[in-house]
């Protein structure tokens, strides 16, 4: 008996059990190989080893489906099936010639982003975001070129496909020109990345820390606790200040002395008090710079430096620097001024005279204390009177 025959005849006596078990087992075989085709790729993280993961897992899945087929004597059924469909031998080249095209193209991408990655690990000046946008706008470009190919590979004429894709694209357009907008500037920034999350940065009026940079808009946290979240299109418009990209920061605090104070001696003072303060930089060092003649005083321009910029940090040493300077000038007998201003007449007019009003003391009418006197008073006068002696009588 060869071996065809022997499987035939034990296919054959098979009971309804035994080919219930065979499928059983032929499906828990199908489900073990497919999870551990899935923790293989996912452990060596490579689209080769990916992609030989997805052939395996579809032989062991041809595999199954033959040994149920047999199992069940279900082998004319099958090629019957087969037949029905008709399928020409070219289309099966197509098919078979596209899907080898497309793995291709799919391990070819993975081999540009190990390219690219080591490109930028060599290469100074270019960091791991503007390395990622640069492999995507490559990766998307190549499937594109692969779409075109396989398409044409069918048969499928692109001129219409074109035509509808202009049209739609101009409707698009119209439609959502300010999304639009938003995302070709959301690719400008996270391209030329002008600022990274966790930067204190301002845009416009808005002052905070940058939580998020998105395709179409980027949030920051301000200081009063409010999240904030701007279009890219406004952000790439407006002017951005990034107090965080140096590292460091300079502050300034202006004071004003009097104009009869010792300006050398304030100036020294103040750069002295400002070195005392552990919360700033002694490189560079602080600087005191006279900065203009003010209403009411000299002013003085307090430099100071901080490092690793953050809202707190600059407020603690704005904080602690003023309170230094301030008790500096005092027990120097250093004066921070009022604000003064100085009152003179025009000559034209004869200016004026400004003297201290005399005093005017009251005296009692003469035939006041005359018997029978009357002294005319008003209505008004009389009432204020007789309001007047209530009140005293009130208080003895």
């Amino acid at each position: 008996m060869s071996a065809p025959e022997f499987v035939d005849v034990a296919i054959n006596d098979l009971s309804t059990v035994e080919r219930v078990a065979v499928t059983v087992v032929s499906l828990a075989a199908l489900v073990a190989a497919v999870l551990f085709s899935r923790r293989e790729s996912a452990r060596r993280e490579s689209r080769l080893s990916t992609v030989a993961a997805a052939v395996g897992a579809f032989a062991v899945v041809v595999v199954t489906t033959v040994v149920v087929v047999v199992a069940w004597d279900a082998e004319t059924i099958a090629w019957a099936a087969v037949a029905s469909f008709q399928v020409q031998a070219t289309m099966l080249v197509r098919a078979f010639l596209s899907v080898m095209f497309l793995v291709g193209v799919y391990v070819g991408t993975g081999v540009i982003h190990r390219a690219v990655s080591r490109f930028v690990k060599r290469t100074e000046g270019i960091s791991e975001h503007q390395a990622e946008i640069t492999y995507r706008i490559i990766q998307i470009s190549v499937y594109v070129i692969a779409l075109v190919i396989v398409l044409n590979l069918w048969g499928i004429k692109l001129g219409g496909l074109l035509i509808g894709a202009g049209f739609a694209g101009i409707v698009l357009g119209m439609a959502a020109r300010q999304t639009l907008g938003a995302v070709i500037a959301g690719l400008v920034l996270m391209f030329s990345r002008p600022f990274e999350i966790g930067d204190w940065v301002k845009i416009g009026d808005k002052d905070g820390i940058v939580t998020d940079i998105t395709i179409v808009n980027t949030r920051l946290q301000t200081f009063d606790g409010e999240y904030v979240m701007l279009p890219n299109d406004l952000v790439g418009s407006d002017e951005v200040v990034n107090r965080s990209r140096k590292g460091r920061l300079r502050i300034h605090v202006e004071v004003g002395i009097d104009y009869t104070a010792d300006v050398d001696e304030a100036m020294s003072l103040a750069k002295d008090a400002m070195g005392d303060v552990d919360d700033i930089l002694t490189v560079p060092r602080p600087q005191v710079v006279l900065k203009e003649f003010g209403d009411s005083a000299v002013v003085l321009d307090l430099r100071f430096w901080i490092d690793k910029p953050s809202a707190r940090r600059k407020w603690r040493a704005q904080t602690a620097v003023i309170s230094a300077v301030k008790s500096a000038f005092d027990e120097a007998g250093v004066k921070i001024p009022f604000p003064q201003r100085e009152v003179s007449g025009r000559a034209e007019t004869g200016g004026f005279r400004v003297s201290e009003q005399p005093t005017v003391e009251a005296t009692e009418p003469e035939d006041a204390d005359q018997p029978g006197s009357a002294v005319r008073k008003d209505s008004k006068h009389e009432g204020d009177a007789d309001d007047a002696d209530e009140e005293d009588e009130t208080d003895e």
